[in-house]
């Protein structure tokens, strides 16, 4: 099949789609990726096709506030919308959506006949177990759990509205609402494969069938591929350090919360490495303290003593894999959320939210993190069972299954 995944966002929100591409491309499949510009040596580097996609959310200044964040987020989607339809052709064979693509890749399965498939890094639909990602962790109950979830995806049929009306008019499609759509596809129960672990995320039992846990996507690296000399000199020097990174978050605050990072290892009598992301983290004159760039997390996190994180899915999902221990500082959108259910397990701290962010707590976590084994315990726990799970693999057998195509 001529296979097209349609991943928008952050660099979290397309790397892990280069992994699920390779595995495809292996059992025969033409696979292209569209996503930003800023991520296509990601894709090439997988050996995929890349295709542009018009929306960035790099440098949007996006805030933490929730009135912000919808502000910033109705922008990118208005953006993504107006130049959705072009990463399609009439070639396409079938069509793999993100949660961020999937509002507007359904009028385009409508217009074309494509069929298509979600393939989500977090769990969207309501359910009785747990509140909605994007609000946090704090249980409601079950019923109320569920009416938040269905409000969740209110807001977000909000959010598409302006995009989802433009692509119609531009596909020739009668208008529909957002929630329409949705309402129409769960109607239909439209498959969606879900990117994680069931360490992390039991399947809910109150879900309808089409949707299905089936394991991490873990972003494509090479094996054989070296970590950088000066990093391995580094873990070579002494004991095992700890990595302090925000990913693609906390844009302008690197030296505020390089600060912290150094202080706060220091304090904690710990060795450190700081990735530097979106934040710019770096640490100038300290022996104790190595600064680095983008650095595979499979062959890195082994090697580590613990990991603060933003707690991202992908970074929360590849501490855990690595059986290491968690220092959590969640930005904003599903982060608390993966915090909470990493510290539910056992494998990390309480988060610390990022407005509370001080060297002396971050200090605290460390060395409960890293001096009480029942964090790297939990963390190993967890690490074999997600040994068990293949979340490509699994994802390649439901997709040639729901076409036909195996």
């Amino acid at each position: 099949m001529r296979i097209l995944i349609a991943a928008a966002g952050s660099r979290g929100d397309v790397a892990p789609y280069t992994g699920l591409g390779a595995e495809l491309r292996r059992a025969g499949h033409d696979v292209t990726i569209a996503a930003t510009a800023a991520y296509a040596h990601l894709v090439h580097a997988a050996g995929l096709e890349f295709r542009g996609l018009p929306a960035d959310t790099r440098g949007r200044g996006a805030g933490t506030g929730r009135r912000e964040l919808m502000r910033t987020a109705a922008a990118f989607v208005t953006e993504l919308g107006r130049g959705f339809a072009d990463a399609v052709d009439d070639d396409t064979d079938l069509l793999l959506l993100s949660a961020t693509t999937a509002p507007l890749g359904w009028h385009l399965t409508e217009a074309t006949g494509i069929p298509s498939l979600g393939v989500y890094l977090q769990p969207t639909a309501p359910t009785g177990d747990f509140p909605p990602a994007v609000t946090g962790t704090r249980s409601l109950g079950r019923l109320a759990n569920r009416a938040a979830g269905r409000f969740a995806l209110h807001m977000v049929d909000r959010l598409y509205e302006q995009a989802a009306g433009e692509l119609r008019d531009r596909l020739r499609l009668l208008p529909l609402s957002p929630s329409a759509m949705r309402r129409r596809q769960e109607q239909a129960d439209w498959p969606v494969l879900h990117g994680f672990s069931t360490a992390l995320v039991p399947r809910p039992a109150d879900w309808r069938p089409g949707l299905k846990v089936v394991g991490t996507w873990w972003p494509h690296h090479e094996p054989a591929e070296p970590l950088p000399a000066e990093l391995e000199d580094f873990l070579d020097a002494g004991p095992r350090p700890v990595l302090i990174g925000f990913g693609s978050m906390a844009g302008g605050d690197g030296e505020r919360l390089s600060e912290i990072a150094v202080r706060a290892l220091r304090r904690a009598g710990l060795r450190g490495i700081l990735q530097s992301g979106s934040a710019g983290l770096a640490a100038d004159g300290d022996d104790d303290v190595l600064t680095i760039g983008d650095v595979p997390h499979a062959p890195l996190f082994p090697r580590l003593a613990a990991v603060v994180h933003h707690a991202g899915a992908g970074t929360s999902a590849a501490a855990l894999r690595a059986g290491v221990p968690a220092v959590t500082v969640p930005v904003t959108g599903d982060q608390p959320f993966w915090a909470g259910r990493l510290a539910a397990l056992g494998a990390a701290t309480d988060p610390i939210p990022f407005p509370a962010l001080t060297a002396e707590r971050l200090a605290d976590a460390l060395h409960r993190a890293v001096n009480d084994r029942t964090y790297a315990e939990a963390a190993s726990a967890a690490a074999r069972h997600m040994a068990t799970e293949d979340g490509a693999g699994h994802a390649l057998k439901a997709i040639e299954e729901l076409t036909g195509a195996g």
